[in-house]
């Protein structure tokens, strides 16, 4: 027993070295209000090992924000986020007196209250336990006050209510008849500390070509993304409206359904709870009769309870006379790269088209470990330029480009991605979290 003993206090004493552990006991009753929320809410959900605990973490890159102690109140009041679309509305993470305006409140809402459907990103903790509507309130309350460092300016009474922050689900109004059709993933249970994939195959329904020119997407928070994938070859198809997981409840990977990802071809997806995008004007993407989709929803959670996932996904459609450039799709994936380990990697593959097209809209796509994602027009008289550049993983930049960029037969796009592998093993191509991916999503016309 005493050589248990030991080893318990041995290991106890590492882990508080590894991850600078501290007290955290404080009277709350008494403690400062930005005190308590440091103790009980940032330390507890958000300076955490890869979220943001230290620039070690894997997200680092991508928002740029430590909230451990020593740092935390500096790093939040009057400071400007790194997310491009705060920054443009004039957000910063905290500023006093106006919690609307702050990024910090905004990423605790699990339903968005923003009707703009601006893009703040993911709803926080991500994949994790969320926080209670006290805990939430408590925030609020201290912005409200002028988010002081000192003072006590909001009841910690409010922590007593741990009613959870996740709303019922309010889905989308479906487009109105004959201008548009809605799809639906019903809800499904995200286990306790599980990544879950799944994909369903539906029809839309669509007795004629349709044109899609612009489409929402809501649900629930904690998603890394929502994708509705066309399929390459429709003689071979999964079963109709069944769900069919990446990975069994074991973590171990489905073969089947993993098998079937290599039949599909990107149409439309994101990754925000709550997001819109319009197609530039005069063009729309073209949809066959009797067009089939596999809905693909992928969830994070890191907590202790289970919470569901539901997808809504209104496509808008226009008549044919109002479509002057038909839309194809760009689903462009380097699939050869190799990241060695612990070591900064850049990977670039090229691709050419067999006509002249036109490019209206470009974004990209990689996991964790892409830390820039630059688009490169490969040949002509504009060989080598950097048309498109992203440094978000989470939520890729998304260029339209009023003047569509024009490439000519045999001409194409160069992907160069900037991978940084911080782990210790060699990482390659694939669909789960833990592989990697570099694909150039878009849309184009052909001239």
């Amino acid at each position: 027993m005493k050589n248990i003993f030991r080893l318990f206090v041995i290991v106890s004493f590492a882990s508080c070295l590894v991850y600078s552990c501290k007290p955290t006991e404080i009277d709350l009753t008494s403690a400062d209000t930005f005190s308590v929320i440091q103790s009980e809410i940032l330390n507890k959900s958000c300076a955490t090992s890869g979220c943001h605990q230290s620039e070690k973490d894997p997200s680092f890159i991508q928002h740029g924000l430590i909230l451990t102690s020593d740092v935390a109140y500096e790093n939040l009041v009057n400071k400007s986020p790194e997310n491009i679309t705060a920054q443009e509305h004039h957000l910063k993470r905290v500023i006093p007196y106006d919690f609307e305006n702050s990024l910090l409140y905004q990423k605790l809402l699990f339903e968005s209250s923003h009707e703009s459907e601006l893009n703040f990103g993911s709803i926080m903790p991500l994949g994790n336990d969320m926080l209670f509507k006290g805990q939430v309130e408590f925030i609020r309350k201290w912005i409200e006050a002028g988010a002081p460092k000192t003072g006590i300016v909001a009841d910690v009474a409010l922590l007593d209510d741990r009613t959870p922050s996740l709303a019922t689900f309010e889905p989308l109004s479906p487009p109105a008849v004959g201008q548009g059709f809605q799809m639906k993933l019903d809800p499904f249970e995200i286990f306790p500390y599980f990544e879950r994939e799944i994909f369903v195959r539906k029809p839309l329904q669509n007795s004629e070509t349709v044109y899609v020119n612009k489409f929402q997407i809501k649900m629930h928070p904690g998603s890394h993304h929502f994708i509705l994938y066309g399929f390459r070859n429709t003689a071979t198809l999964p079963i109709a409206n069944a769900v069919r997981d990446l990975r069994n409840k074991d973590n171990s990977l489905n073969i089947s359904t993993f098998t079937e990802m290599s039949n599909h071809i990107f149409y439309f997806g994101g990754s925000e709870s709550n997001f819109t995008f319009n197609f530039p004007a005069g063009t729309a993407v073209e949809l066959p009769a009797n067009m089939q989709f596999d809905m693909n929803s992928h969830y994070f959670n890191k907590g202790a309870k289970p919470y569901n996932g539901e997808v809504n996904i209104n496509l808008h459609t226009v008549p044919k006379s109002e479509v002057k450039n038909p839309l194809k799709v760009l689903d462009l994936g380097n699939t050869t790269f190799e990241l060695p380990p612990n070591k900064t990697t850049v990977a670039t593959k090229s691709f050419t088209f067999n006509s002249n097209v036109k490019i209206v809209t470009l974004f990209s796509h990689t996991h964790k470990l892409g830390q820039k994602f630059e688009i490169l027009i490969k040949g002509g008289s504009r060989d080598g330029e950097i048309i498109y550049t992203s440094k978000n993983w989470e939520h890729p930049t998304k260029t339209d480009y009023a003047t569509p960029i024009s490439l000519k037969k045999g001409e194409g796009l160069t992907s160069r991605i900037t991978y940084n592998n911080t782990s210790d093993k060699v990482v390659r191509f694939g669909f789960t979290s833990e592989d990697e991916m570099g694909i150039i999503f878009g849309y184009y016309f052909e001239e």
